[in-house]
């Protein structure tokens, strides 16, 4: 075996012992309560966060399309402020730079050029999130999200609100069940269109530090010439670093010809 080869072994055995003694580590569930971030999957969480409190997030998204080049998002940083216990403002930049306008995050985009040649989009966000209902029974939790994203340079200029109604149940075991329905009105690169994202998660704890989820989502134009479906098959998990600060990974695979063929989305979490 090559020198390169062993030490590629042993690295991968590092990280590996490294990740068990994480999982493993002594805690208990109070010391490490979600966060409760918008950024770990499509469907946003349906909790505000504490009055007095900051939440920032932010995540580095790679989209590989299947026709023209790559899409890159960066550093979708999102402010989130506690105000009240039933309300927060958010506030928030981000960058992108691709071919395709396949949503995977809470960043909207257009849909790129036909050609397939390069865009470039930068934006900044601003809104607010309110908590609707509480759970009762097999009344859910619930929660309304209104923003604008304003793009400062790029290709269109046109601020686009979008709108989310995110609705949720805990389960047994601590499951989580929510589901969610965003709407956006959106500049493309001849006229403004509608765009539709419903999504599902099950969300489940691993340890008190660490949670998994599967989740369904997909966007859907109204008011092109040629409309798009593009739905997504997502796992992902999160993991408490320490109990104001998380990391989290999700990926997908998109499943028809006008969805990208993979996407990964690595971020953060931090409370103030």
């Amino acid at each position: 075996m090559s020198l390169g080869c062993q030490a590629w072994l042993v690295s991968r055995s590092a990280m590996i012992g490294c990740l068990v003694f994480l999982l493993a580590w002594p805690c208990s569930a109070t010391e490490f309560a979600d966060l409760h971030t918008d950024r770990d999957a499509f469907t946003p969480s349906t909790f505000c966060i504490a009055p007095g409190s900051v939440l920032t997030e932010g995540s580095t998204v790679y989209i590989e399309n299947r026709e023209g080049l790559p899409t890159n998002s960066y550093p979708e940083f999102l402010c989130r402020i506690g105000t009240t216990e039933r309300f927060e403002l958010r506030v928030g930049v981000n960058y992108a730079v691709g071919s395709q306008g396949s949503v995977v995050t809470s960043v909207e985009v257009g849909e790129g050029r036909e050609e397939g040649t390069a865009t470039y989009e930068s934006s900044i966000l601003y809104g607010f999130k309110a908590s609707v209902t509480k759970q009762s029974g097999w009344l859910p939790v619930s929660c309304f999200i209104m923003e604008a994203s304003t793009p400062t340079y790029g290709d269109v200029f046109g601020t686009v609100p979008v709108g989310t109604y995110a609705m949720g149940w805990e389960l047994p075991g601590q499951f989580r069940l929510d589901t969610s329905l965003r709407y956006a009105y959106v500049e493309g690169e001849t006229t403004w269109f509608h765009r539709w994202g419903p999504s599902v998660v099950l969300r489940m704890p691993v340890t008190p530090r660490c949670e998994v989820h599967a989740e369904y989502f997909g966007t859907f134009t109204q008011g092109l010439t040629d409309e798009t479906n593009r739905p997504f098959l997502s796992p992902g998990m999160h993991y408490m670093i320490t109990s104001r600060l998380e990391i989290g990974l999700r990926v997908g695979w998109g499943l028809t010809r006008d969805a990208a063929n993979f996407f990964s989305d690595a971020g953060f979490g931090c409370r103030f």
